[in-house]
């Protein structure tokens, strides 16, 4: 006799919350990794970002443990929180870009929230097309801050996008770029 019919088609990591990461080596994790791109493969295991997890959290495609306890997703968010002040417009964001169909990937290292591909692209197989910046509707952003931020996506060569979430977290998009005389 067949086990439940709806957990064969289904998917589900197993991860762990060790210090600031969220990491699994399950099989599952790997097969997600290459279909679509959630996670980074760091030896044998993969590695996600915080709001990467948190968004297979709420998908029902990830499971975290933490000294072999069960995390709940409000228990894990407080604990991210406490890093991340901006971690719950970040998953807005990222929930609303991955269910729309893009590839969306930390990016520090442009001094940026995210970097975001292009639909049907890979990261590896060519560039992000954007880099982008979260605020809440009620932040502010000075012309220095919004000067520095273009400017970063410039010297980049991506576009600048920046994403406000409002008071019903509904999330709209602005995207700059240099207009050439």
């Amino acid at each position: 006799m067949l086990k439940n019919p709806l957990r064969l088609n289904r998917l589900m990591i197993i991860a762990y919350f060790t210090g600031d990461k969220i990491s699994s080596n399950s099989g599952d994790a790997f097969s997600l990794n290459e279909k679509s791109s959630f996670g980074e493969k760091m030896g044998e295991k993969i590695e996600y970002a915080l709001v990467e997890a948190l968004f297979l959290i709420e998908e029902k495609k990830m499971h975290v443990f933490s000294n072999k306890k069960s995390l709940k997703l409000d228990d894990l968010v407080k604990k991210i929180k406490k890093k991340d002040k901006k971690i719950k417009t970040k998953i807005y964001v990222f929930s609303d870009l991955r269910k729309r169909g893009y590839i969306v990937k930390t990016a520090l290292k442009f001094g940026a929230e995210f970097r975001i591909y292009e639909k049907g692209i890979k990261p590896g197989e060519n560039h992000a097309r954007w880099i982008l910046y979260t605020s809440n509707e009620h932040d502010v952003l000075s012309w220095h801050d919004f000067a520095a931020k273009n400017r970063v996506a410039h010297s980049t060569k991506k576009k600048l996008l920046i994403a406000v979430v409002d008071d019903e977290s509904d999330v709209s998009y602005y995207e700059v770029s240099w207009l050439k005389p």
